[in-house]
C-alpha cells in the first residue's frame, strides 16, 4: 500500500486484501499437495492371493487321493522285512516307504491350509478312503501278499508295486494338467520321475 495515501485509503486497502486471503484460503490454496478446488483420490490395490489361495479341485483330490496310496505302499513294504528273501527287495521297500511319509506330511499339511479334508484310512476301503483310485490293491490282493513268504513275495511284491506306481504315476500326470497349486505340480513331478525310475528298477530284478 501506498504509504502516501491518506489513512483511511490505507484501510480500505487492508480490508480488501484480507477478504482476498479468505477466498484464496478458501480455495485451498495454502495446501501445497493439492492444486486449489481439486480432491485427492485415493486408490487402494487388491491384495495379491497368496499361495495358499492358488489351487483348484483337482490339487485337493490330488492329495486326497495320493495320501492314502502312499500309505498302501508303506503297508505293502512293512511286509517285505518279515515275508522277503532278497536284500535288493527289502533295501528297496525301506526306499519306497522313505519317501512315502514326507510326502503325505506335506500334502496333509496342504490339505488343513487349504480347510479340506484329510484321508484318514490306508485305502482298500477302510477309513474314509476312496480304494478305486489307480493302482490301488483290494484286500484280496493285499491278503495274498501277506500270505506268501520267501521268493514267492518277493515276485509278488514287485509285481504289485509296479502297478502300483503306475497308478500313482497316472495321478501325477492329471495333477499336472489339471493342477494349479505350484508345490502340489511339482511334487507330482518328482513324484513320476522317482516312480518310473524304480519301476524300471523292478522290472530289471524280475527279469534277473
Amino acid at each position: 500500500m501506498n504509504t502516501n495515501r491518506s489513512l483511511t485509503y490505507r484501510a480500505a486497502l487492508a480490508a480488501t486484501a484480507a477478504a482476498a486471503g479468505l477466498v484464496l484460503a478458501a480455495c485451498g490454496s495454502n495446501d501445497s499437495t493439492s492444486t486449489a478446488g481439486t480432491t485427492a483420490v485415493t486408490t487402494t490395490a487388491a491384495p495379491a492371493a497368496t499361495e495358499a489361495d492358488r489351487h483348484n479341485q483337482a490339487d485337493v483330490a490330488f492329495a486326497q487321493g495320493m495320501i492314502p496310496h502312499h500309505r498302501q505302499a508303506i503297508v505293502m513294504s512293512d511286509m517285505v522285512e518279515s515275508h522277503g528273501a532278497s536284500s535288493e527287495v527289502k533295501e528297496l521297500a525301506e526306499k519306497i516307504k522313505k519317501a512315502q511319509k514326507p510326502e503325505i506330511d506335506t500334502m496333509t499339511g496342504w490339505l488343513k491350509t487349504w480347510g479340506e479334508k484329510v484321508p484318514t484310512g490306508i485305502g482298500m476301503g477302510h477309513g474314509d478312503d476312496n480304494s478305486g483310485m489307480p493302482g490301488m490293491m483290494g484286500d484280496q490282493d493285499i491278503n495274498r501278499l501277506g500270505n506268501a513268504k520267501g521268493n514267492a513275495f518277493d515276485t509278488m511284491f514287485l509285481t504289485m508295486m509296479i502297478e502300483h506306481h503306475e497308478g500313482a504315476i497316472d495321478m501325477a500326470k492329471t495333477e499336472k494338467q489339471q493342477g494349479a497349486y505350484g508345490p502340489a505340480k511339482a511334487l507330482a513331478d518328482s513324484i513320476i520321475t522317482s516312480q518310473t525310475a524304480e519301476i524300471a528298477q523292478m522290472r530289471t530284478m524280475l527279469a534277473g
